[in-house]
């Protein structure tokens, strides 16, 4: 049955931050198992990134926009409303996981001689992906985990949003692609095409539910040209 009140502070900053911490122990898990290693310097360094990103994005908006935490507690493929949807992000969800166990089996069986100055470059590539989700949540507090309309929505054209019509995904895959690299790692590369394919499916799917449900967006699709990468895409 669903939720008949909405959370109260306290209720949601526990669920928030309890949602963070499961998800963070579920990444060590498959950065450090795999790996097979606790002296895995670089899985720690992108734990550590990964773990101050979320906890700070997190606190951040629990003050400036609750509302956003609280759409962002319903995720994943059971969560999501359209079958399609529920589709690919179960999906996503594998390879995702297959991302991360196989960029830390390489360094466990040592495939791959990453130098270490690529991989703080790569480091820093997933700090610009987080920020790049950041400010797609500063600008736009509809930018719910699931795909939906929301009573009141409107569309959102400032911002990233002037740039590309779905930034969030544009960080997040700069986010993904870097991993592997940060976790020492090319093998994982292999499965980055996945998760690009993955994505565009479910931004295209996203399109078609948008144009249908919410006025003005189809206006500003053709106005704002690029899905992904400003002037490619």
């Amino acid at each position: 049955m669903a939720r008949s009140v909405p959370l109260t502070s306290v209720e949601l900053r526990d669920r928030a931050f309890k949602g963070v911490g499961f998800f963070l122990a579920a990444l060590a898990v498959m950065i450090f198992l795999p790996a097979w290693s606790l002296t895995f310097w670089q899985g720690w360094v992108y734990l550590l990134i990964f773990a101050a990103a979320c906890l700070g994005i997190t606190a951040y908006f629990l003050r400036y926009d609750p509302e956003l935490i609280e759409s962002r507690l319903r995720a994943g493929a059971r969560a999501e409303k359209e079958p399609t949807q529920k589709t690919i992000q179960g999906l996503l969800g594998i390879v995702f996981i297959g991302l991360f166990v196989l960029s830390c089996l390489d360094h466990a069986l040592g495939w791959s001689s990453v130098p270490d100055t690529v991989v703080v470059i790569a480091d820093l590539a997933v700090v610009a992906g987080f920020w790049m989700v950041f400010r797609t949540f500063q600008e736009n507090g509809y930018a719910s985990s699931i795909i939906e309309v929301r009573r009141g929505q409107s569309v959102i054209t400032t911002g990233p949003y002037a740039l590309v019509r779905h930034p969030m995904y544009s960080g997040a895959l700069l986010l993904l692609l870097a991993t592997p690299v940060a976790l020492g790692s090319w093998w994982g590369l292999l499965l980055f095409p996945l998760l690009v394919g993955g994505i565009v499916a479910r931004l295209r799917d996203e399109e078609r539910y948008l144009r249908a449900r919410l006025p003005a967006y189809a206006d500003y699709a053709e106005r704002t040209r690029f899905r992904l990468i400003p002037f490619l895409w």
